[in-house]
């Protein structure tokens, strides 16, 4: 897609001012799931603010705490669990803004194991994705007092690849999938929403927050840096609005970013669908409670918690709040 460029880049241009780089690591490929930083780039909202955004898609090979720890990234894409316990390690990531309001992590099961609500979990193989997204799952298990070792009475934990396969082939009861995703990769498969029994995190009471935009804290500390992402925050708020009212408009722009060729239309309009449930009503600020209840939820992890103290420093309002003011 050719950019068109703003008044404020032809402004910039006229007065010799050079636009500030700022590179945003994904948490994964690139899908729907990050259309809001696509569309911000296609309709030049980055441009306006006076920022040449490189957006690097993650993947199965990519961990984006250590792409941050390495410098690679100025600004990445994470789950709340998995940057509390980089931070827990050593890594400061704070978080600066967060466009996902609700989660859409469930369990996805066939209705056929046997599993029709959370106890029933007990003796079954569970399906499970690791480098990070594990940890709500094995807080959820602990407070349910299912071991995850494969023990009598508790369940196996089977180290789901990104994929449904597991579930189609009779590996695993129940797989994780996210609502905007690989549940519907199942569908697509030949099963019936009536074949399945899923377990939404956010109906559980077990959701931790997911998507949110992170920094290295000791970079706060330079002016310059938090007006940058003032500009970054509120280019990209602007961004996921008008993909929320524009789901169909979104999803191409995303298709025309896919570099691999592996999305299709149908897949990506559909998942623009559903992100925009997620999304809604979020205008980058962090629900201070909602965070409060994911460390909650990481800290009942028994005798192996995800973190073992609340953090101090994890988020911060100011970018946002600057943002949302200006």
């Amino acid at each position: 897609m050719k950019k068109l460029l703003t008044a404020a880049a032809l402004a910039a241009m006229a007065t010799g001012a050079s636009a500030e780089d700022v590179k945003l690591q994904l948490k994964w490929v690139t899908q729907a799931q990050f259309a809001g930083y696509y569309v911000a780039q296609a309709k030049g909202y980055y441009e306006e603010e006076g920022l040449n955004v490189t957006i690097l898609p993650g993947g199965p090979d990519i961990a984006p705490t250590q792409v941050m720890a390495g410098g690679g990234a100025d600004v990445m894409v994470d789950w709340m669990p998995s940057a509390l316990a980089a931070r827990e390690k050593g890594l400061p990531l704070v978080n600066i803004a967060q466009p996902f309001a609700s989660s859409g992590m469930m369990l996805t099961c066939m209705a056929d194991s046997g599993i029709k609500e959370p106890k029933d979990f007990a003796d079954k193989t569970l399906g499970v994705w690791f480098g990070g997204n594990e940890y709500p799952f094995l807080s959820w298990m602990s407070q349910l007092g299912l071991k995850t070792d494969g023990s009598a009475g508790g369940v196996t934990v089977l180290k789901q690849g990104f994929n449904v396969d597991p579930l189609l082939q009779k590996q695993a009861a129940c797989i994780s999938t996210m609502t905007y995703n690989e549940y519907w990769q199942v569908i697509d498969a030949g099963i019936t929403p009536e074949q399945l029994v899923t377990f939404k995190y956010q109906d559980m009471g077990v959701a931790t927050l997911e998507d949110g935009l992170y920094v290295l804290e000791d970079k706060l500390a330079d002016p310059a840096f938090q007006e940058t992402m003032v500009k970054f925050v509120r280019a990209s708020m602007k961004g996921w609005k008008y993909a929320e009212a524009n789901s169909d408009e979104a999803a191409m722009i995303v298709l025309e970013n896919d570099q691999t060729g592996a999305q299709t239309e149908v897949h990506q309009k559909r998942m623009m669908g559903e992100i925009a449930k997620l999304t809604a009503g979020s205008n980058g600020a962090l629900d201070v409670a909602a965070a409060e209840k994911t460390v909650a939820t990481l800290m009942a992890g028994g005798s192996d918690p995800v973190i073992t103290k609340a953090p101090e420093g994890a988020w911060t309002s100011a970018i946002t709040d600057k943002a949302l003011a200006e």
